[in-house]
């Protein structure tokens, strides 16, 4: 089976609710991540077999296959560029990275773009659901899914919840974490560690045009006290805004190859694709799954937990990493080292391979070899992918 290398990944930075992308179209956004790899990676355009784009919200603007709108609307590909769009929630790009990976290692395909989108300014969270339900057209739960979940309404925040019962963290750890999440994240952007991976995106100010560079939800202000003091999400509850991810507008892109390419199209390859991993379990706490994923990935890639250098678990909730640090034993100071969606927004379909820029850059920056990425999906779906630098 041929080897899949990723040549490079690039992410936009993040853009808080309402902020400064939320004037920037979803199409044009993801266009502007596809063309900057392309321009970064000096590949032909036309020698790109397929985009697979990740997207949650597929509805309004992100609706009519966004990944071939984005295409369309790309400055570099051409029109004859393949695209599809898919939706693994919030894994949907890092599912993307697995498919463009699988593409290239069946040896169908040789340049594949594995990439992500989501305003979820102009596209609110949810509405492909409640527009819906408003003009009365149905719901999603069918007579035979209710017979085997009666009275069941999943709920992501719920389930982040449950961890805190089920593996007994209180307030204050899920606090702490937070914290570190914004600390680190204030100190990899004031170090530039973002630079290489960030897309700069023209927006509009009052003051006139201006580029958008840093990740918008950062709390540069932020101390343990003020974390602290963030009002609960519900009344007996341990989770607030300032330890769940945060609402983000952005988009990201990463260059998936064959050996083939490499040689006859003069690439540079990052790093290699070590193991692809997905796994499902429950649907009611869902947000588990990464912890059993990331068992069975290490299980059939031949490593322990101790052989992995960077761990990169989107933090959709303070509560699924410190579980998944809990159960994997793994070292803390490995972890999300540059921090992570609390800190620096989940924009849904775009994280996965935001996360891959972020995690292969970290990588490279510290002279390590195996990087793991791992995410909490809803419907209690979980995806692995180990990499190794090159």
């Amino acid at each position: 089976m041929s080897t899949a290398y990723i040549v490079d990944a690039v992410r936009t930075a993040g853009g808080r609710r309402g902020g400064k992308l939320a004037g920037v179209h979803p199409v044009d956004l993801a266009a502007a991540s596809l063309d900057a790899l392309v321009s970064r990676t000096g590949i032909d355009p036309a020698r790109v077999d397929d985009v697979v784009m990740g997207c949650v919200t597929q509805a309004g603007e992100q609706s009519m296959q966004v990944g071939r709108m984005a295409v369309l609307a790309s400055q570099t590909l051409p029109q004859s560029t393949p695209a599809v769009t898919i939706d693994r929630q919030c894994g949907s790009s890092q599912q993307a990275i697995q498919f463009a990976a699988q593409a290239v290692m069946s040896g169908t395909q040789d340049a594949v773009i594995a990439a992500g989108v989501e305003s979820m300014s102009r596209v609110p969270m949810g509405t492909n659901l409640t527009f819906h339900l408003k003009e009365g057209l149905g719901h999603y739960k069918s007579p035979g899914l209710e017979a085997k979940y009666p009275g069941i309404m999943w709920s992501q925040f719920e389930g982040a919840e449950m961890l805190c019962d089920k593996h007994g963290f209180t307030k204050e750890d899920l606090d702490r974490f937070g914290y570190e999440s914004q600390r680190k994240a204030i100190a990899a952007t004031e170090s530039g560690a973002f630079e290489r991976e960030i897309v700069p995106i023209t927006i509009q100010t009052p003051e006139g045009e201006a580029q958008h560079t840093v990740d918008e939800g950062i709390r540069f202000d932020a101390t343990p006290e003020s974390i602290a003091g963030v009002k609960l999400l519900k009344e007996g509850g341990r989770l607030t805004a300032a330890t769940s991810s945060q609402i983000c507008d952005g988009s990201s892109a990463a260059l998936i190859v064959s050996e083939t390419a490499l040689k006859e199209l003069g690439l540079t390859p990052r790093a290699r694709i070590h193991t692809l991993t997905v796994t499902a379990g429950d649907p009611v706490i869902m947000l588990e799954e990464p912890l059993f994923a990331t068992d069975k990935a290490l299980a059939r890639a031949g490593l322990k937990i101790d052989d992995i250098d960077l761990y990169e678990v989107n933090e959709a909730f303070a509560s699924v990493p410190l579980a998944w640090l809990k159960h994997t034993g793994a070292d803390p100071s490995r972890l999300n080292v540059n921090g992570g969606a609390i800190a620096l927004g989940h924009p849904l379909g775009a994280s996965g391979t935001k996360l891959m820029a972020t995690l292969l850059n970290a990588l490279q920056a510290r002279g390590k070899k195996y990087g793991l990425q791992t995410m909490c999906e809803g419907g209690g779906v979980a995806n692995v992918t180990i990499i190794e630098a090159v």
